[in-house]
């Protein structure tokens, strides 16, 4: 099993690597360029995900302060960290998996 099976997964570099097909030839650079983007998409979502976990846990103290009127904030911040908590470990998963099957490997 591979990422590209995720759904929703907007990198460009698994849009790409569909696009070559399936004989994976490509230049050195450009496997280095893949997975530079594939980092890059990789930390920018972790910083993603960390912002609604934030902008969740602000909501919940304001909430409980008061200072909020309305729990419609609340909720709708509480699933967008749920929503990208859940795709982040979903791609953390699919890493680990991937990293176990190289790990078995014989040389």
């Amino acid at each position: 099993m591979d990422i590209t099976s995720l759904y929703n997964v907007n990198s460009n570099a698994i849009k790409e690597a569909l696009a070559t097909g399936t004989n994976g030839v490509r230049a050195a650079e450009d496997k280095d360029n893949v997975f530079d983007s594939m980092l890059n998409a990789a930390i920018d979502n972790l910083n993603t995900t960390n912002s609604y976990l934030s902008d969740w846990e602000n909501e919940q103290v304001k909430f409980a302060l008061g200072e909020t009127e309305n729990a419609h904030d609340l909720t709708i911040a509480l699933e967008k960290a749920s929503s990208a908590l859940q795709y982040t470990i979903a791609v953390r998963d699919k890493f680990l998996e991937a990293y176990r099957e190289i790990m078995q490997i014989q040389i």
